[in-house]
């Protein structure tokens, strides 16, 4: 991971608007150690995809974003990052529980529940990828959700039990750099297969909304640029960039 063997740096706050924007301006002051994470108890902006906010109580839940150098990736193919991260996610909350999928492109959900949102953040260089932060807000321990989401959940909702945050982030960074590893020794159809098999809404006909309207489809492939192929069923495909499509979740 780290040419020069560098020892990542960990960098916990009690507060910050945004794990993913700190870590950002550290790494502009001075080139951190590749692995490097910033964790923090409570963030006033976090954010999602394309900024959506996340709701997240002080001390609760976690928080978090880790800094990569994945220089050996294409940038046609960034979505890898995301794809790791999620399934990552998705096999640390399968500890716990079950009934854990990915909604594309990557938050997770339990049954019709979203648990985790996540950010990624890439930095280009030329035709490969520079630099890649990895932002993930988990729901471990909160259990009132006060803001107008529509489906949160958390895993102290699911079980009725009390997680301690550190050992959830452990399992976590063991997964996720088994993962990343696989990236290295370029195992990109192992991953992209597991992702696939993880999906919401993976089998079957479903409802979801373009700018035409709503339609019922299934999902047909996603391609290795991220994007989403659904098909109808008259066969016609349709081919969907993130935010272009929404997946019709029960309420």
């Amino acid at each position: 991971m780290n040419d020069k063997n560098e020892t990542p740096k960990i960098i916990r706050l009690a507060e910050t608007d945004s794990t993913n924007n700190y870590l950002r301006e550290q790494s502009a002051k001075a080139r951190l150690p590749e692995g490097s994470l910033v964790i923090a108890d409570f963030q006033t902006a976090g954010k999602g995809q394309v900024g959506n906010s996340w709701e997240s109580e002080a001390g609760k839940n976690l928080m978090f974003s880790i800094l990569l150098y994945p220089d050996f990736l294409p940038a046609n193919r960034q979505f890898l990052i995301s794809q790791i991260a999620s399934l990552s996610v998705k096999e640390t909350l399968e500890k716990y529980t079950d009934s854990v999928t990915v909604k594309w492109p990557n938050d997770i959900y339990w049954k019709d529940r979203k648990i985790c949102g996540m950010l990624i953040e890439n930095d280009l260089s030329g035709q490969h990828l520079y630099c890649s932060v990895v932002g993930i807000g988990l729901n471990i321990n909160q259990e009132i959700f006060r803001s107008d989401a529509p489906n949160p959940i958390s895993l102290t909702q699911i079980t009725g039990k009390t997680y301690d945050r550190e050992d959830v982030l452990a399992c976590f960074l063991r997964i996720f750099f088994n993962y990343y590893f696989l990236l290295l020794q370029e195992k990109e159809e192992e991953i992209r297969a597991a992702y696939m098999a993880a999906l919401y809404h993976g089998d079957g006909y479903y409802f979801y909304i373009d700018e035409n309207g709503s339609f019922e489809a299934r999902i047909h492939a996603i391609e290795p640029t991220g994007h989403l192929i659904l098909q109808l069923r008259d066969g016609e495909r349709r081919r969907y960039a993130f935010k272009e499509v929404t997946t019709v979740v029960p309420r």
